[in-house]
């Protein structure tokens, strides 16, 4: 019988070893806000010193859809950036790319070994761990732009170490009450915790909390703010921006909320980084981000969206009512988890599914599907499965050529259903 052998630092010689390693000494989902230990260790080297200009971006939802719509705006002009952004849906390497490219194991391996030797006696969590790393490698690479996703709320958040020249927050809604507070309030006096002194903030929330407000007024942060400072609107075919003298009309839809695409464009605007209106154009009609309103197939239609809160759920459900005519059936395959399967989670999409499969997600932190199935109504259409692999062969089976199977509630569940199947295609 083979025996366990914890792994130390001298003996990881990969990226996997690495990330096992870091998990052993603090497993991911052990969260400890605070950034005493993280901002200690990064003096160490000036790791908070990122180069170029910085974004630091916060928010319930919209982070990684708003920092692709910048980067692929900024690309389309010829500069180089960095997006540093968490969790991953299949590999690692994801959570930092350099011009569109994940970057390599190689360059991960460097850059862990490096932090470990850095932080001496000092512990650090996985992310804070994984986090320093990431801003060694930006470091290295020195990108014109740096956009940097925050991992969880803002103000304790190990990624709110770095001088933003910009602040974006983009939606505030509930979610991991447990560690932000209980309220829109107090969630949202978290978030701005990533505005600085005298420097500007685009905020995307249409409906801001009242401390929001405060904490900019507190720091002399300029807020440019949605519905005040710049404005959309959509159209059938296209849809159309405005703010200060600038207006750009049929731009093309793309794949995100709009809010979020409209946010990236102020951002940009804000940083004398916006780029000419055919340009722009170019660069929004390629935007796409795996794992948001992502067709992996057509005929039967699998769509796959990684939304798992109220308010991305939300969404989700106005995406269906406008897919509902297109379709004679919709499947819906959920797992999602533990702290976010609360009264009332899904109802917001009840109304739009045919028949459910409720999955139970692993982990200390998953949901049991018998805890999905306490939530809805006891005479929906469901199957419950031991995990996602199951639900999602048995549903391909159920499925005909005019059926919809929507796959959602987690990255998690996203993840496992894009690891079993072939590289995804676009839809028509």
């Amino acid at each position: 019988m083979s025996t366990f052998t914890s792994l130390t630092s001298q003996s990881c010689q990969t990226l996997d070893d690495w990330l096992c390693f870091i998990e052993q000494q603090h497993p991911q989902h052990q969260i400890e806000l605070g950034l005493d230990r993280v901002r200690q260790v990064a003096e160490r080297a000036a790791l908070q010193q990122l180069p170029g200009r910085v974004v630091l971006i916060a928010g319930t939802n919209g982070k990684g859809t708003t920092a692709r719509c910048m980067e692929q705006l900024l690309l389309a002009q010829g500069h180089t950036v960095a997006v540093y952004s968490s969790p991953h849906l299949l590999r690692f390497n994801e959570r930092l790319r350099v011009n569109q490219q994940d970057v390599a194991d190689a360059d991960w391996v460097k850059a862990l070994a490096f932090i470990e030797q850095l932080r001496q006696d000092i512990e650090l969590t996985y992310f804070e761990f994984t986090t320093l790393a990431a801003f060694y490698l930006i470091k290295a690479y020195q990108p014109d732009v740096a956009l940097i996703e925050v991992g969880l709320g803002g103000r304790l958040d190990a990624t709110n170490i770095v001088e933003p020249d910009l602040s974006v927050l983009t939606t505030i809604d509930l979610d991991h009450q447990d560690w932000l507070g209980s309220d829109r309030e107090s969630i949202g006096r978290e978030k701005a915790g990533i505005f600085r002194a005298n420097k500007p903030a685009v905020v995307a929330e249409l409906q801001l909390p009242a401390s929001v407000i405060e904490v900019a007024a507190k720091l002399g942060t300029e807020l440019k703010c949605a519905g005040v400072d710049f404005h959309w609107r959509q159209q059938a075919t296209a849809w159309h921006w405005q703010s200060e003298a600038i207006t750009l009309a049929e731009l093309p839809l793309v794949p995100v909320p709009l809010q979020n695409a409209a946010t990236a464009l102020k951002a940009l605007l804000q940083l004398n980084l916006l780029p000419q209106p055919e340009t722009i154009r170019q660069a929004l009609s390629q935007v796409t981000l795996p794992g948001r309103m992502q067709w992996l197939q057509q005929q039967p239609a699998v769509l796959l969206d990684v939304a798992h809160n109220p308010q991305s759920i939300q969404y989700l459900a106005e995406q269906l009512q406008q897919l509902k005519p297109r379709f004679k059936r919709i499947f819906a395959l959920c797992g999602m988890m533990r702290d976010k399967v609360k009264p009332r989670a899904l109802d917001a999409v009840l109304a739009w599914v045919d028949h459910w499969a409720l999955v139970s997600l692993p982990g200390p932190r998953g949901a049991d599907s018998a805890l999905l199935q306490a939530i809805v109504p006891a005479d929906t259409s469901l199957q419950c499965y031991d995990d996602v692999s199951a639900g999602y062969r048995q549903l391909l089976t159920q499925l005909q050529h005019d059926d919809l199977l929507l796959v959602f509630g987690s990255f998690v569940t996203v993840s496992a259903v894009l690891s079993q199947t072939t590289p995804p295609v676009e839809a028509k």
